[in-house]
């Protein structure tokens, strides 16, 4: 392979015979850097194929996920990126809590069905259909 390689997800899992999902799972685990580009243009290299074929090779032995990534990353633990929330405080007894980063027309969708639901609450109302939220029927 030349060391300009570009691989997109899908590459890498056949290069590296691993599946796609396990790869996301040790980029989210710091096991793995995320891909050179972001979006639609995301690539990864030789190296992610290398340190994938390192993580095995580990793993093998019979090393935990935890002790690789100890090992992979200098003896420091990699830290998981921290995720901000957002609370949305719909009645005096209800919140939902929301992980930012969704894509803007699907917080849209959900701020309108947090602001209906909060009318709802408020009117004090049951759904349609006349179901009481508790399982029984009026």
């Amino acid at each position: 392979m030349k060391p300009s390689s570009e691989y997109t997800l899908a590459e890498l899992a056949e290069q590296s015979q691993t599946p796609a999902r396990t790869i996301r799972f040790y980029i989210a685990r710091g096991l793995l850097e995320g891909p050179s580009r972001a979006g639609r243009g995301a690539y990864y290299t030789d190296a992610h194929i290398e340190r994938i074929a390192r993580i095995r090779k580990l793993q093998l032995e019979g090393r935990m996920l935890a002790e690789i990534a100890m090992e992979l990353n200098g003896g420091e633990a990699a830290a998981p990126a921290p995720e901000a929330w957002w609370a949305y405080e719909v009645s005096s007894d209800v919140r939902v809590m929301v992980r930012d980063g969704g894509s803007p027309w699907r917080m849209r969708l959900i701020r309108t069905a947090l602001a209906e639901l909060t009318l709802r609450l408020r009117a004090g109302r049951p759904e349609e259909g006349g179901n009481d939220g508790g399982g029984n029927k009026e």
